[in-house]
């Protein structure tokens, strides 16, 4: 049986090499496609594979409508709206992520974008410390926990708003826990946005959210860009003269951005928050090992569909 790697930015070679010992231990061939340039490679590379190990890669409808033989889909990495559940679910498809496997890059991230902002991105002029600064976490799961952790050494006061996550495991890393998302935002002088692009939160961070921010705000979005109105961003940003917004994921109006608020507003070229060595080999073993547990003992722990 095959296992499809298709990744248009390429897995560490490492982690292609653990990948590939781990699907031959198990009775399985690997199938490479990498830097693929049109989605009919995609479409003829599925044809007769079981499973499929991506990273931003997209498999919509038609890429699973072409995969007659397809058992499983997995994202290497924690974020999955690159994937079209209902498809999958619907052709018995099983779609799982690798949640924890990159969280410690991405945290490490928030804090070069924060520091890079704090330091006025190294203009020459005088910038602020994080030290004693006020931080919100927006969503307290693995990234959450490792920005807290991040933070701490750095004095930093922390704290968090998560519906899904208690009380008592946030406070338990010494962060507060808030109850409101209007709370997390009136606290913040610099806010980390960590929450994954669902329908109840997608364009959710909007003007009002925003305007809540205190004065000299810092936010950093290392998420999902449908998670920002964009339009709204823009208006707050021209009017919230003290804002500054730093992000790995370049919005749509990126240019006009730039355009407007020169100082107070960086985006990287593309999204940068896993791509580090460790955290593509850890996702990358992660996914080969799910996918072997599952065809062999049917092992669904992270299915998300």
């Amino acid at each position: 049986m095959k296992v499809l790697v298709a990744t248009d930015k390429p897995f560490d070679q490492k982690a292609t090499n653990g990948i590939r010992g781990i699907l031959d231990a198990a009775g399985y061939e690997l199938v490479l496609l990498e830097k693929y340039t049109e989605k009919q490679q995609l479409l003829d590379a599925v044809a007769d594979v079981v499973a499929i190990i991506i990273r931003s890669d997209i498999v919509d409808a038609e890429v699973i409508a072409a995969a007659k033989n397809l058992k499983i889909v997995v994202r290497a990495g924690a974020g999955y709206d690159n994937i079209d559940l209902k498809a999958a679910t619907a052709a018995n498809v099983c779609v799982m992520n690798t949640p924890g496997q990159n969280s410690n890059a991405v945290a490490e991230l928030v804090f070069g974008l924060l520091i890079y902002g704090a330091r006025n991105f190294y203009d020459g002029s005088s910038g602020i410390e994080l030290k004693g600064k006020k931080l919100g976490i927006q969503a307290y799961g693995n990234v959450g926990r490792n920005v807290a952790r991040i933070a701490k050494g750095l004095g930093m006061e922390l704290y968090a708003y998560d519906t899904l996550c208690s009380d008592e495991l946030i406070a338990a890393d010494d962060v507060v826990p808030l109850h409101t998302i209007s709370e997390l935002y009136e606290k913040a002088e610099i806010l980390s946005i960590n929450i994954p692009a669902t329908p109840e939160t997608r364009r959710s961070i909007n003007r009002d959210l925003l305007n809540l921010l205190p004065k000299g705000a810092i936010i950093v979005n290392t998420a999902r860009k449908e998670v920002v109105n964009e339009e709204e961003m823009m208006q707050f940003m021209q009017e919230r003269t003290d804002i500054k917004y730093l992000t790995d994921i370049k919005p749509d109006n990126h240019e006009e951005m730039c355009k407007k608020f020169p100082g107070r507003y960086f985006s990287t070229p593309k999204k940068m928050g896993a791509q580090t060595a460790e955290a593509n080999i850890n996702a990358g073993i992660a996914a080969a090992n799910q996918i072997v547990r599952y065809l062999k003992t049917g092992e669904e722990r992270f299915r998300v569909n």
